[in-house]
């Protein structure tokens, strides 16, 4: 079946929907907080959240494939505060997929339902200092111990977004094996409310826009009963690749959008501006840099297309999915910067967004695995694929 790169008549009109909602509604509360949202003001969520559903666009990828996902997320992505109100960002979005695949029957009704309605919020917490998981998840260093009842997580995260105010985490813990095994790891739905989870702090990041931000989190004879368990026992490690994957391409599609605002701003500026007795949109150099981004816009969204078709195909996508991340999150910083160097002392100022969009997308290159990590397994993955054809 090839590869379509036309966007559905339906999914065209509620892009369209989402762009309109996100000009009107969603650009101005960005600007009024100027993007900070790591304090979470819970009244802007569900206030945006709300003019979401009026508006007809709230939770839009119900129904929706990967590709036609592509569409939409990037439409909301044009604004930081774009997928918090659609109720698709991180990492809500991404524990919805999860659960709806490996949760059961109570578990979905106690945290799937209100999560997907957002009247909750919710973290995934794998991350670890040092020398525990992190770009390795087989580091993991938090372990699950039986106890009569159910189990005790001892262990300490940090990193963990959307921790500060979240209802539940989505734990991970070793249930057996040492670090470095591959296997071991199980998940524990923990609610906010144990006494033995606790917030260490709130940490201090270059992005500011995450609602809930980034926590440090302690779970200290943290105990669970056995309906605590998501899916089985030691299969943790399989589950995350079922979140993970999917997650990486919807990060991906919502950053998407970021690039075509900074390139926006990019146009409107080179259109305006004059220089040397010419509008800057005509001088060779700033021709290049425009240029340069829009090869890299539709670079990244052939590549995040071909990703989610490969998946929606039921295919093994890691390969594709690796390749997307890693270009997408260096593409889309490129387009900022240029975009920052075209707007020059206004890139750099307050009075753009343009700064505020690069404290953003620096980190992507980070998040869910570094570019490092992505090339060293589409290397390996490329050299095993040739020895098998030796």
């Amino acid at each position: 079946m090839p590869i379509k790169f036309t966007v559905d008549e339906p999914v065209a009109r509620l892009a369209e929907r989402v762009r309109e909602f996100v000009r009107e509604v969603v650009l101005p509360e960005e600007q009024a907080c100027d993007g900070v949202l790591h304090d979470g003001p819970e009244p802007l969520r569900r206030r945006l959240q709300q003019a979401a559903r009026d508006a007809g666009v709230f939770a839009p990828h119900l129904g929706l494939d990967l590709r036609g996902q592509a569409v939409v997320f990037e439409a909301a992505g044009y604004s930081l505060l774009g997928p918090l109100a659609l109720n698709i960002a991180a990492p809500d979005e991404g524990n919805m997929h999860l659960l709806a695949k490996v949760a059961g029957e109570d578990q979905r009704k106690r945290y799937l339902d209100p999560l997907a309605a957002g009247e909750i919020r919710s973290c995934f917490a794998m991350t670890e200092p040092a020398p525990g998981a992190g770009s390795d998840p087989r580091a993991l260093t938090t372990t699950a111990t039986r106890v009569t009842g159910g189990w005790r997580i001892d262990g300490r995260k940090w990193f963990i977004s959307g921790a500060d105010g979240a209802a539940f985490a989505i734990c991970m813990a070793r249930t057996s094996g040492v670090p470095g095994d591959a296997g071991g790891a199980t998940m524990f739905l923990v609610d906010a409310g144990n006494p033995g989870m606790k917030i260490v702090r709130n940490i201090a990041t270059l992005d500011e826009g995450l609602f809930g931000g980034h926590s440090e989190v302690l779970f200290d004879g943290c105990e669970v009963g056995d309906d605590a368990v998501l899916g089985e026992v030691d299969r943790g490690f399989g589950y995350a690749q079922v979140r993970l994957g999917p997650a990486r391409l919807t990060h991906c599609m919502r950053w998407l959008g970021v690039a075509r605002r900074a390139q926006d701003v990019a146009l409107d500026r080179a259109a305006s501006r004059s220089a040397f007795g010419r509008p800057l949109d005509e001088l060779g150099m700033v021709q290049q840099l425009i240029a340069d981004s829009e090869i890299d816009i539709e670079a990244a969204r052939a590549l995040l297309w071909r990703a989610c078709w490969e998946l929606d195909q039921g295919r093994p996508g890691a390969q594709h999915t690796s390749i997307a991340k890693t270009f997408v999150a260096e593409a889309v910083h490129r387009v900022v910067d240029r975009a920052v160097q075209i707007c020059g002392a206004l890139g750099i100022s307050a009075d753009a967004p343009l700064s505020r969009l690069y404290r953003e997308v620096r980190p992507f290159r980070i998040y869910d695995g570094p570019s490092e990590t992505h090339r060293w397994a589409i290397a390996r993955r490329a050299s095993k694929a040739r020895a098998a054809l030796r």
